[in-house]
């Protein structure tokens, strides 16, 4: 969580783009890197800070986080409302949800994901897989087609072919399973790409250049 976050405020223009934090304890780096350093030692305790992400504490703070399983459905919220603005900094703004392999498991985050995938706003969905509770990678060729299927071109050649297939039915869903049954082979996204989302992974979460460099 520490490479993480230090990522992600590097990549992204917090505190426009918004971060949703799913539970308190992964939001404590966030929180010494955005102005509260020397005011970690009251945390939790008599007008100190909170265990929590609180939206009167920093506007860094994007939601007042009380309970798991909540991080995906509030991006979402956050991003069909940038989309319905018109200013430059809401089109432009980044949405991205951060949740645990715990609050994972909750249907709370299940029905944002059904919910999600299919509006077709900008959501990244990032998943903290601390207990390898999804399942293992699969080695080097895991992280070989991870490093493809996050490159721009790709998504770019993706998203293209998906202009031009989506008038022919049948082509269409053949590139689809096509693409489908590749990264099942692979990694164990499966489950998301069923949803809708385009799946990425697994990474390593302690490597910091190589979390750089796929948030870009």
């Amino acid at each position: 969580m520490v490479e993480l976050t230090i990522a992600l405020h590097y990549v992204y223009n917090t505190p426009n783009d918004r971060v949703v934090w799913d539970v308190g304890h992964q939001t404590y780096p966030h929180k010494i890197l955005t102005g509260r350093r020397e005011e970690m030692l009251t945390m939790r305790r008599y007008q100190g800070l909170s265990g929590f992400p609180k939206r009167t504490e920093s506007d860094y703070d994007t939601f007042g986080v009380g309970h798991s399983s909540t991080s995906i459905s509030a991006a979402l919220g956050m991003a069909i409302g940038s989309n319905m603005n018109t200013d430059e900094a809401s089109l432009k703004r980044k949405h991205i949800a951060v949740i645990g392999d715990g609050a994972m498991t909750a249907g709370m985050a299940f029905e944002a994901l059904n919910h999600g995938a299919h509006t077709g706003n900008d959501m990244l969905v990032i998943l903290n897989d601390n207990n390898m509770s999804i399942s293992p990678n699969v080695g080097g060729l895991s992280t070989y087609f991870s490093k493809i299927w996050a490159s721009q071109s790709y998504n770019a050649l993706r998203e293209n072919s998906k202009r031009v297939l989506t008038k022919i039915p049948r082509a269409w869903e053949m590139a689809r399973r096509t693409e489908e049954h590749m990264k099942g082979l692979v990694s164990p996204g499966t489950l998301f790409e069923e949803m809708g989302f385009n799946y990425v992974g697994p990474i390593d979460g302690h490597d910091l250049p190589e979390l750089v460099s796929y948030l870009d």
